[in-house]
């Protein structure tokens, strides 16, 4: 009885929909195609028999169905890029009894001149977008939208940041190495009233003690021996109007800590040889993977400094707190390595989906994109299988116990897939290169590091 409401409807979308020019999707409540008409079929072609009960994510690329079904939100006239064409897509919630069950998308399309030209016209646009950003120093290049999620955790803390954003208080953002903390800051920018004044990044961790004071305060000409002729601005003067973002900041040694107090308290910076202070509006975002709790009872950071950065508080969970989104996150960090690599990888088997699951990802997303991007480097087909996979997912793999550092479970990562591919290779060491897609002398130093 049930199979055969089931065809009555299909019967019943064929008719409305079937014979339509445009191309028609429907997901259910959890993203999954309910229904896609034949014109969406031709031009993706794609078997009708086999696209319904599986993923939107899995069937259209960039889709953001699953999203409208989870933020009940439309979405029109929006641009997205499907088969190396930009095209104009309608996303609608579907609504019964008052509960969202699913959602109905449309893109719109025409294979005429008419249409080409003005997709050209779209490229073009975009293109010289793109240049003029790159010219632009001192910006943030990633926004919200770009934070592909569909967890709730995710979706909550999307809306948070946008309620914080737009203001000039201060934030930390907290989480672990890998869990796109720079992303965030970076979105918290674009969403301020600042997003056209600069976005600049100060890696505490990365700079050396002795030159981080000149680096966020600048100096003046012969402040000091190999001094810049005419001296050389410091990040609180580059980010004046915008948005300063002091990533690692548990790493700042304690009198770098008062002088980034003194200039939070009094808005002036005073750069090393100046006999004169100057005035600087920055808000400040920092961002660290470390306890500054337990860095301030050890007084390696000072606590007023804390309470000065702390005003609002974000929280991104690790990879392994939300499952939700480790399908869509792979199946887009498979398409941008694809597209940048050129390799034909399409998808994963879904034993490796399975794996991805249980895997306990102390690398979270930055190792999840290192390990597709081995697996796309080792396949030799079109899908990702277990054996692709790095030794860390492997069954019985003694990275399980998650007791080494993350860069020691990279250069494991490494290891292992330089050992895969020698061994996929036959010993040959030249075709081993090209199917990592490195040079044959990077492929020497990396069996010299691991004495292989």
């Amino acid at each position: 009885m049930l199979q055969i409401l089931e065809n009555d409807r299909d019967d019943i979308l064929d008719t409305i929909f079937g014979n339509v020019n445009h191309c028609i999707v429907i997901v259910n409540h959890q993203g999954f195609v309910s229904y896609m008409n034949d014109s969406y079929c031709d031009f993706l072609e794609v078997d009708k028999r086999t696209v319904k009960g599986r993923h939107v994510t899995d069937v259209i690329e960039n889709s953001r169905m699953h999203i409208v079904v989870e933020t009940e939100k439309e979405e029109t006239a929006d641009i997205q890029y499907i088969r190396g064409n930009y095209m104009i897509a309608h996303r609608i919630p579907l609504r019964s009894d008052g509960k969202t069950v699913g959602a109905l998308g449309m893109v719109l399309f025409r294979d005429t001149g008419e249409w080409l030209k003005l997709n050209s016209h779209i490229r073009d646009l975009f293109q010289e977008l793109e240049t003029y950003r790159n010219q632009v120093k001192n910006e943030a290049v990633y926004s919200l939208h770009e934070i592909i999620s569909s967890s709730p955790e995710i979706l909550s803390l999307k809306n948070r940041i946008k309620k914080v954003a737009p203001g000039d208080v201060s934030i930390l953002l907290r989480g672990e190495s890998g869990t796109g903390k720079e992303l965030f800051a970076h979105s918290i920018h674009q969403l301020s009233e600042r997003n056209t004044k600069p976005f600049v990044k100060v890696n505490c961790a990365a700079i050396p003690e002795h030159l981080l004071e000149s680096e966020l305060f600048g100096y003046q000409d012969g402040a000091f021996t190999g001094a810049k002729k005419g001296g050389k601005p410091g990040k609180f003067q580059l980010a004046d109007g915008g948005t300063l973002f002091l990533d690692e900041i548990g790493d700042m040694p304690l009198h770098a800590q008062v002088k980034i107090l003194r200039v939070l308290h009094e808005g002036e910076v005073e750069a090393l040889g100046a006999v004169q202070t100057q005035k600087v509006d920055v808000r400040i975002i920092a961002a660290t993977n470390q306890s500054l709790e337990e860095l301030i009872e050890a007084q390696k950071f000072r606590e007023d400094l804390f309470y000065r950065i702390n005003v609002v508080q974000i929280d991104i969970p690790p990879l392994r707190k939300r499952s939700d989104d480790l399908r869509v996150l792979a199946k887009y960090l498979l398409e941008k390595i694809t597209e940048r690599t050129g390799k034909r990888v399409t998808g994963f088997e879904p034993d490796v989906y399975d794996c991805f699951l249980k895997y306990n990802w102390p690398g979270n997303v930055r190792e999840l994109e290192n390990v597709i991007e081995a697996a796309v480097h080792l396949t030799n087909n079109e899908i990702v299988e277990m054996e692709d996979l790095p030794s860390q997912l492997q069954p019985d793999s003694y990275f399980l116990n998650h007791t080494n550092t993350l860069k020691e479970i990279m250069e494991m990562t490494e290891k292992q897939t330089v050992q895969q591919a020698l061994k996929k290779a036959g010993g040959d060491k030249i075709e081993a290169a090209q199917m990592l897609g490195i040079g044959k002398s990077s492929l020497y130093d990396k069996l010299k590091k691991y004495q292989l």
